[in-house]
């Protein structure tokens, strides 16, 4: 019994140190601007074990610093999710995304072509 119980405390120690406190990933998140990308980083950054989270507009990448022992990629996007923000794993809700302001409705073919640089700020 004493052999029992050394070898599944070896095992789970095991497990538990297996996990990264420092783990780096990013996904990718749909938005358009600034007000978005403070809404992105908010939801990740308050999600349990988020230890960093930037938002790119121009790339919708989501770099994120986290600890696995208490979140994973699949609750991050969720969260995101849940503030009107589809990833590529999960997409918000209808309720969600009417939620958010209307110059963030990334959905919208006219705002997302609001939001393009002008031929002026691409030099």
């Amino acid at each position: 019994m004493k052999k029992i119980i050394l070898v599944f405390t070896i095992l789970l120690t095991t497990v538990t140190f297996a996990q990264n406190k420092n783990a780096k990933a990013s996904i990718e998140v749909d938005g358009v601007c600034g007000m978005c990308k403070e809404r992105i980083e908010k939801a990740a950054i308050r999600t349990k074990g988020v230890k960093s989270a930037i938002w790119n507009v121009d790339t919708h990448e989501l770099k994120l610093i986290f600890d696995e022992r208490k979140t994973d990629l699949k609750t991050i996007a969720q969260k995101v999710a849940d503030v009107g923000h589809d990833t590529m794993e999960i997409k918000a809700t209808d309720e969600a995304y009417n939620s958010v302001h209307a110059c963030c409705k990334y959905r919208d073919d006219e705002v997302k072509k609001d939001h393009e640089p002008k031929e002026e700020d691409k030099d």
